[in-house]
């Protein structure tokens, strides 16, 4: 597998050997949650927005497609994206394919983020905008976006760890991240307790490492909001 041998003699050279491809698997892994998150903060901001509408239309359609992502599993979306949309002539690669299921999923959920975010700007904010007849882009720009960030910070946290740790869900669709090479490994020595662990005390650290540079985000970002000037 990618051209390595490994020592399973003792469990120290059997993981110093297999680490490179541990490591592989990481970055694909690393890859596919930036990725995805991506496109959960972007799509997230946009069904925030769209619900809030003055047309009821869009706001109705836009809570229906959130409610739906929400409600179904990431591996019925990701077996749909893989498998049914090549029957309608829409073939995608395997981790564009990840990426989006992972960001559709998240995006239902980073949406409520920001919809809470946004309904928690006093009233009287909004209410002095309109007397200055600003634009909708200038309230949301100079207004609402600076005051939002330091709210919506740790949930926006929380949501990278969980994405982060279901990336091992891609595997059923040939993206072999760390969880998938692992298995293999452990399949083809038959020894799982290594791989396994690895793995885990990886996922372990990189949860760790995303949690204190979310604190720090949080002491550096003032309370009241980030500052205009």
């Amino acid at each position: 597998m990618y051209g390595f041998e490994w020592d399973t003699a003792t469990p120290l050279t059997y993981a110093w050997s297999i680490l490179p491809i541990i490591l592989i698997g990481l970055t694909v892994t690393l890859k596919a949650a930036a990725a995805g998150f991506s496109i959960a903060l972007v799509l997230g901001l946009v069904f925030a927005l769209l619900r809030r509408s003055r047309v009821k239309a869009i706001a109705w359609t836009t809570s229906v497609v959130v409610e739906f992502l929400r409600d179904t599993p990431l591996l019925v979306q990701l077996f749909f994206l893989y498998y049914v949309l090549p029957d309608y002539g829409l073939t995608l690669p395997a981790f564009l394919t990840g990426a989006i299921a992972l960001g559709l999923q998240y995006s239902a959920y980073t949406s409520e983020v920001y919809r809470g975010g946004i309904e928690a700007v006093p009233r009287g904010q909004w209410e002095a905008a309109t007397a200055l007849n600003l634009s909708r882009t200038d309230v949301y720009r100079d207004i609402v976006v600076p005051q939002i960030v330091p709210r919506i910070l740790p949930a926006m946290g929380n949501y990278l760890v969980a994405m982060l740790k279901e990336t091992p869900v891609l595997s059923v669709i040939t993206i072999l991240e760390m969880m998938g090479l692992a298995n293999m490994i452990g399949e083809r020595t038959f020894d799982y307790l290594v791989p396994l662990t690895m793995v885990g005390v990886i996922f372990l650290l990189l949860t760790l490492v995303c949690s204190a540079g979310l604190h720090w985000l949080q002491r550096a970002l003032p309370k009241a909001g980030i500052p205009l000037q």
